[in-house]
């Protein structure tokens, strides 16, 4: 019998929520969305992907195992990501920029739902 990876199921605001952060990741890098979420095109595209799973990590709170599970990624990708986000703050400029992603994020989402049925 074939062994089975276990997932847990993601729910459509978690992969919106992963969605707004890869978008704004990309976007500051320059490169398209796609590339970003498959981490494929380069640095850019690998930095963009580690800064998105970061701030999901960080902008919505979640934990590494939800950030993995949002992404479709192991939870060893999401650690080494967040690892690198953070040894990437202590650049003055960096930290700002997230800082000011983190924010945006925030603001999203924070607040009342809207219904659109």
């Amino acid at each position: 019998m074939k062994a089975v990876a276990y997932r847990v199921p993601v729910t459509g605001a978690d992969r919106a929520r992963a969605g707004l952060a890869l978008h704004l990741a990309a976007a500051l890098a320059g490169i398209a969305p796609e590339a970003a979420a498959r981490g494929k095109g380069g640095t850019a595209a690998c930095k963009a992907r580690w800064l998105a799973l970061y701030l999901a990590h960080v902008g919505h709170g979640w934990t590494l195992d939800r950030v993995a599970h949002a992404f479709g990624v192991t939870r060893s990708t999401a650690t080494a990501a967040c690892r690198w986000a953070e040894d990437a703050r202590a650049a003055q400029r960096f930290d700002d920029v997230v800082d000011r992603l983190e924010a945006l994020m925030r603001e999203a989402f924070d607040g009342p739902e809207l219904e659109m049925a």
